[in-house]
C-alpha cells in the first residue's frame, strides 16, 4: 500500500542531520511546543502537503547516486516524524532497499509508536534530549514528559542502534549545571551513543513566528557565549562522551 503522509518540505544539506550529504525530509506535525523551536510552521499536519511515499521516494531517487558518493543518505525530521509512523516506516524501508543510509531525527516523545519494523529500517537515531530534569523538560516543551524519551533511548541501546544525542543549550532555560549533568547521565548510560551535539540556542526562527502572528517565547534570550558552551561541553566530556558543537 502506498502510504500518504504530510510533508512540510525537504532539503539537501551537509554535516547537519547525520553523516555526509543528506536528503532531509521535514514531516509536518509535532506534539511538543518547545520554547526554542525554530520551525513553528511544522507544528500541525495541516502545515504540510499530502504526499505519497512513492512521490517522496521518487524525489529521493533523483539524488541517490550523489548521496551515495557523498557518503550521506536520507534523514526524516520534522516536526516529529513519529507522529506519522506508517508513512515514516514505508519511506525508510524504501530507502533501505536503495541501500541508502537512513537517520531518524526525533524527540523520542512518541518512541512507543516506532515498531520494530520501522527501527529495522533506521541506521542512526538523532535523539533530541530536551532536558535531563523532568520539571525543566516540561518547562521547555510546554506539554511533554521526559520518561518516554528515556524509555525509547534504552530500547534503541538494547537493539544496538547508533545514537547521536542532541541538546539545545539555552541560557536561563537548559543551562543549569544539574540539568546538563542529568542529560550527560542519560547519555552515558547508553552504550550505543556515538556523540553528543551541543546546539547553541539561536533566534533564526523569529521571522517565522512573525509571519504566523505568534510571539517568540525567548525573544529576550541571548545566544550562549563561548564560556558557557565550553562549560557544557566539558560536562559531557567528563562523562566520557564525544562532544561536538554544530
Amino acid at each position: 500500500m502506498n502510504a500518504i503522509g504530510s510533508v512540510h518540505s525537504w532539503d539537501v544539506s551537509t554535516g547537519v542531520d547525520g553523516p555526509g550529504t543528506r536528503f532531509v525530509a521535514f514531516l509536518a506535525g509535532c506534539p511538543l511546543r518547545c520554547q526554542y523551536c525554530h520551525s513553528p510552521d511544522t507544528w500541525f499536519r495541516r502545515n504540510g502537503r499530502p504526499t505519497s511515499a512513492d512521490d517522496l521516494v521518487t524525489e529521493i531517487r533523483r539524488y541517490e547516486r550523489f548521496l551515495k558518493v557523498a557518503g550521506g543518505g536520507v534523514t526524516l525530521s520534522g516536526g516529529e516524524p513519529l507522529l506519522q509512523p506508517h508513512f515514516a516506516r514505508t519511506v525508510l524501508e524504501r530507502c533501505h532497499e536503495m541501500r541508502l543510509h537512513t537517520a531518524l531525527d526525533t524527540s523520542g516523545f512518541l518512541g512507543d509508536r516506532a515498531d520494530d519494523a520501522l527501527l529495522d529500517a533506521v541506521d542512526l537515531v538523532l535523539l533530541d534530549v530536551k532536558s535531563g530534569d523532568p520539571r525543566t523538560y516540561r518547562k521547555v516543551t510546554r506539554t511533554g514528559t521526559l520518561s518516554p524519551t528515556i524509555r525509547f533511548a534504552h530500547r534503541l541501546a538494547e537493539r544496538g542502534m547508533p545514537i547521536w544525542i542532541r541538546f539545545v543549550l539555552v541560557p536561563g532555560l537548559t543551562d543549569a549545571e544539574p540539568n546538563v549533568a542529568a542529560v550527560a547521565s542519560i547519555a552515558a548510560e547508553l552504550p550505543t551513543v556515538e556523540r553528543v551535539e551541543v546546539l547553541p540556542f539561536h533566534r533564526l526562527g523569529v521571522p517565522k513566528y512573525d509571519a504566523l502572528g505568534l510571539p517568540f517565547p525567548l525573544a529576550a534570550t541571548p545566544p550562549p557565549g563561548p564560556a558557557l558552551v565550553e562549560r557544557v561541553r566539558r560536562q559531557f566530556r567528563e562523562r566520557g562522551l564525544t562532544v561536538t558543537t554544530a
